[in-house]
């Protein structure tokens, strides 16, 4: 498991993320909170004839918690309403430990690095948190 932590890709996103924002005018917002930890955030993206072309989150919690939402952030951005809610069902389904094509791994991009985490039950709920939080803004 030490290798998540070792990773500098992971390390990167969960010390500097590059969509950890306040957007201005996003289309979409919705809160998320993860209360077996406290961990928090606000996801609000800018949707634009169906395509994410925006996505930005705020709010606070452990390296796992935001890292995952700015991987997040990342592969949705530019991706159609439908493909985000895909790729977020292939994360969720990969979480909770369900065996993956190698071309949802490939789909998934930087978020299949967070596939050890189903092994690490305490922490499921933070690497969800965003992905969780997506799907219930898209189901709105």
């Amino acid at each position: 498991m030490g290798n998540l932590y070792s990773s500098a890709s992971f390390m990167e996103h969960s010390s500097h993320p590059d969509y950890k924002y306040e957007m201005a005018a996003p289309t979409h917002a919705h809160d998320g909170i993860n209360p077996s930890c406290g961990d928090e955030l606000t996801l609000t993206l800018r949707v634009e004839d169906g395509v994410i072309e925006e996505a930005s989150f705020t709010g606070h919690g452990c390296a796992i918690s935001q890292a995952s939402a700015d991987i997040m952030a990342d592969l949705i951005t530019g991706e159609s309403v439908g493909e985000a809610r895909r790729l977020s069902g292939l994360f969720l389904a990969m979480i909770r430990g369900e065996e993956l094509s190698e071309e949802d791994y490939d789909d998934l991009d930087e978020a299949a690095q967070l596939k050890d985490i189903s092994h690490m039950p305490a922490r499921v709920k933070c690497a969800e948190l965003a992905w969780r939080t997506l799907d219930g803004m898209l189901d709105a």
